[in-house]
């Protein structure tokens, strides 16, 4: 309390929507590297490749243009043809299942079509990435909420408003949670071809 005014200075969850943001974007963006059997330029975009020999560690999608001239293909076109040796090993050392070959000026990557198996292995691989990312929401959660009741501990933040930004915080996270959800079952329906 100071001077007979209850003071905390975060009591919003805006900090927290932002840090549960960035978790769903991550998870946005590490699903989308599981392959489905159609190509996908996400699917070797973020392949980081030691190029001008390992000096410099680059993304595929900073180092040329990934092109889909057809759903089992895919087509790189370096900026720079010096590095296109660089960009094919780095790709096929990422183990994506790809295996891409030089032909002329650019990389052409086939993408074969996925046996049940595989599918089923990508299915665990999918929900496996999804867990990651709904630990990392209830982390954040975790954390504010240890933050409001250090607060309300300390005789700075009076219990009707903890419980007031503790619902706050559980909706938000709720809502990510419901957003996590919702990119699993695309990206499976995609897998199973549902």
């Amino acid at each position: 309390m100071v001077g007979g005014v209850w003071y905390i200075w975060d009591m919003d969850v805006d900090g927290p929507r932002d840090k549960m943001a960035k978790v769903l974007e991550f998870v946005k963006q590490d699903v989308a590297t599981i392959r489905t059997g159609r190509a996908a330029p996400a699917l070797v975009e973020n392949v980081i490749i030691k190029a001008y020999g390992g000096s410099t560690r680059l993304k595929v999608v900073e180092l040329g243009t990934v092109n889909v001239p057809d759903a089992q293909s895919l087509v790189i076109t370096p900026y720079d043809n010096s590095i296109i040796g660089d960009i094919r090993r780095d790709i096929e050392a990422a183990n994506l299942g790809l295996t891409p070959i030089i032909d002329n000026n650019v990389i052409r990557i086939a993408i074969p079509p996925l046996t049940s198996e595989r599918r089923l292995e990508y299915v665990k691989m999918l929900h496996r990435k999804l867990e990651e990312g709904r630990v990392k929401v209830r982390q954040i959660r975790h954390d504010k909420m240890a933050e409001l009741k250090r607060a309300h501990e300390a005789g700075d933040l009076p219990e009707d408003d903890k419980f007031t930004v503790e619902e706050e915080l559980q909706k938000v996270t709720d809502e990510m949670m419901d957003k996590i959800e919702e990119i699993g079952q695309a990206k499976e329906a995609e897998l199973t071809g549902s």
